[in-house]
């Protein structure tokens, strides 16, 4: 597995959690200097986005990488997904074309390992569309090695691998992608004298999103043109579903009725997507029920915000012997304000 980074603060995390410098992507979108340069000096690979990036980079650096990484888009040959978007409408990657150009300029600049990224979905649970993926990176691997003379040393396929969500999906069997891939490996990139190369993962959904659980109490239950559950918690807690309309499952704490009313489960913001369920079946709700929305491990408190003068709340940590510990407070006004300036000091722009 690798582990991808797109900010100084990411970057500045994964080097406290001791991850191997080469272990650790920082995937450049819209890159500040700042941002470039504490990647280059951490040793990290830079993963670029846009053959105009490699001038900027040069120009912070002064050096170019030994080791550098492009992402491709493939365009209208693949199809993304209601996530990620379709991949010719992204604004991550480089063409095909763009992408020859790339690696050959990085080689006269003087880097001397390559590395080849894509992402072209998110939360997949299709084994055959990662498996497709990794056909057609191996295969641009070996275009690249033919049209610019680089063997490409390692290949990321981005963080695709879906968890299910939904109590009737299945997770996706990594035995058998491992099984399918292998095969494509020797297929191709050994048949094509490749053999070395590594394959890599960014897996950060898989391993903790199903790990996180957003608890949350009911303060009303209404009923308008339809039936409203209000929860205290809202989408500063859990944006997934208001952003993408993404499905959280919910259950209610020690409720054995049947899943006989339909609700929209729904937060305090002033902003009417501010909805974790639409139309779901659920039993019979009253007010100081506990609600639990699952797989909240990956993108809940770290998506959040503090729009509305919303806090985001406390985490705590389940651990296997059964003790739980804090291991994020409350957010507090305190925390809100902490970074205004009462006293504003006149500064040049």
């Amino acid at each position: 597995f690798g582990l991808d980074c797109s900010s100084l603060a990411e970057l500045k995390l994964a080097q406290m959690a001791g991850f191997e410098n080469d272990k650790i992507m920082f995937s450049s979108n819209d890159t500040r200097d700042d941002e470039f340069l504490f990647a280059y000096k951490l040793g990290a690979i830079i993963n670029l986005d846009d053959l105009t990036h490699i001038e900027r980079l040069l120009d912070v650096t002064k050096k170019m990488p030994d080791a550098i990484s492009f992402r491709f888009n493939p365009g209208s040959e693949r199809v993304g997904n209601s996530i990620i978007g379709n991949p010719v409408d992204a604004k991550y990657g480089l063409r095909k074309d763009q992408i020859f150009a790339a690696y050959s300029k990085a080689k006269e600049l003087g880097a001397k390992h390559f590395v080849l990224h894509t992402m072209v979905a998110s939360n997949s649970l299709e084994k055959d569309y990662i498996v497709d993926t990794a056909r057609m990176i191996f295969n641009l691997a070996v275009e690249i090695k033919e049209k610019c003379g680089i063997n490409i040393e390692k290949v990321d396929l981005g963080g695709g691998i879906g968890i299910p969500y939904r109590p009737q999906e299945d997770k996706i069997d990594l035995i058998a992608l491992s099984s399918d891939i292998k095969a494509l490996y020797d297929e191709i990139i050994v048949r094509n004298s490749l053999d070395g190369l590594k394959v890599s993962f960014e897996c950060g959904r898989m391993i903790t999103g199903p790990f996180g659980y957003l608890v949350s109490k009911v303060l009303h239950v209404s009923s308008k043109y339809k039936d409203f559950v209000g929860l205290d918690a809202c989408m500063a807690d859990l944006m997934r579903p208001a952003l993408y309309g993404a499905y959280h499952h919910i259950s209610v704490l020690n409720s054995i009725g049947r899943k006989t009313h339909t609700y929209d489960v729904t937060g305090s913001l002033c902003e009417n997507n501010d909805k974790f369920a639409i139309d779901r079946s659920l039993p019979e709700i009253k007010r100081g029920d506990i609600v639990v929305i699952y797989d909240c491990g990956a993108h809940g408190t770290s998506m959040g915000f503090n729009y509305n003068g919303k806090m985001r709340h406390k985490e705590v940590l389940l651990k296997e012997n059964g003790d739980i510990e804090l291991i994020r407070r409350d957010e507090t006004f305190d925390d809100y304000i902490s970074t205004m300036l009462f006293m504003p000091k006149k500064i040049d722009i």
